[in-house]
């Protein structure tokens, strides 16, 4: 069965619910790297900001971003945890990442979605910053919160 790229109805449904997903990266010798992000979904790609909250480093310094310049290889995971285990699902998306600059078109597109889903970023300056875009090349879910 060949690799799935797009999200069925009801996992498009779950991943519009929830609020936080794990972004992992890895660097050029695979060393492994995951952050919790905020994210938007228009559909076809994922988008997650690189924000102005305080940073140790630049931008581009980021772990994540370096980890994408030289290796877009990602996973994203958007899940949902309960004590009622009937309760849990989740959505994986294997992906190939890119770095949007603020000049790119769907650079603007993103930060419209971002900000409908995050009020905090409707004051932050995102344009000045990459956005980071995620491509499905494989979706795996599993879950009771899935369940059809």
């Amino acid at each position: 069965m060949p690799d799935r790229t797009t999200l069925t109805e009801t996992e498009t449904a779950f991943v519009q619910r929830q609020r936080v997903a794990r972004l992992a990266t890895a660097d050029a010798d695979g060393n492994p790297h995951v952050i919790p992000v905020c994210y938007a979904f228009d559909g076809t790609r994922f988008y997650t900001p690189l924000d102005v909250k305080p940073k140790n480093v630049a931008v581009s310094k980021l772990r994540r971003v370096r980890n994408i310049t030289v290796r877009p290889q990602v996973a994203l995971v958007i899940d949902q945890y309960d004590d009622d285990w009937s309760r849990l699902g989740y959505v994986l998306v294997h992906g190939h990442a890119n770095l949007l600059p603020p000049e790119d078109e769907v650079h603007s597109q993103a930060l419209v979605l971002l900000r409908e889903r995050y009020v905090q970023y409707r004051t932050m300056a995102l344009e000045e910053y990459p956005v980071i875009a995620i491509t499905p090349a494989r979706i795996v879910s599993w879950g009771p919160a899935l369940a059809g």
